[in-house]
């Protein structure tokens, strides 16, 4: 989809901006984008309500979308030849999917509705408008993410569990 075909639109964002920065975790978003440019990238985000067992995310997916956790908990497992291992819950103010935003490759691990939540979805294309009507904030998003992706990396015990 070109970027020019993605229509940013205005979506009440204040819970999801509550959840963000009351998250205290050490691979939180919060430190790293203030409010103006959160304002900014909340136009192009979509929320979507999804309930209890929903699949977001299936190990293998090649799809490149990043979601943003407003309520409820998120399970992240993988499937080995062992069998399948629980890797992570993500709660209110977590950011997934940074690992296949960044690659479009597949994802190394699903991510499956623990309790019922909403999540609100950037798309590639609708990052790549953001890119090219707020060029700054786009940057700005892509450091956050990538500090993100440093942390959970640095931490060994979620090394596997960069999606």
């Amino acid at each position: 989809m070109p970027a020019s075909s993605y229509t940013a639109t205005k979506h009440d964002t204040r819970a999801l901006m509550a959840a963000i920065q009351h998250n205290t975790q050490p691979d939180g978003i919060h430190r790293f984008l203030d409010p103006v440019r959160w304002s900014v990238i909340s136009d192009y985000l979509a929320p979507s309500h999804q309930p209890r067992g929903h699949l977001l995310m299936a190990q293998g997916d090649h799809d490149g979308r990043l979601y943003f956790v407003e309520s409820g908990d998120l399970k992240v497992d993988m499937k080995t030849p062992s069998g399948l291992v629980h890797l992570a819950i993500l709660g209110p103010g977590s950011v997934v999917g940074e690992g296949g935003f960044f690659t479009l490759q597949a994802r190394n691990a699903s991510v499956s509705v623990f309790n019922d939540c909403t999540v609100w979805t950037l798309t590639p294309a609708a990052f790549q408008s953001l890119l090219q009507h707020h060029p700054s904030v786009a940057a700005a998003l892509a450091m956050a993410l990538g500090a993100v992706l440093a942390t959970r990396m640095l931490d060994i015990s979620k090394r596997i569990a960069v999606l």
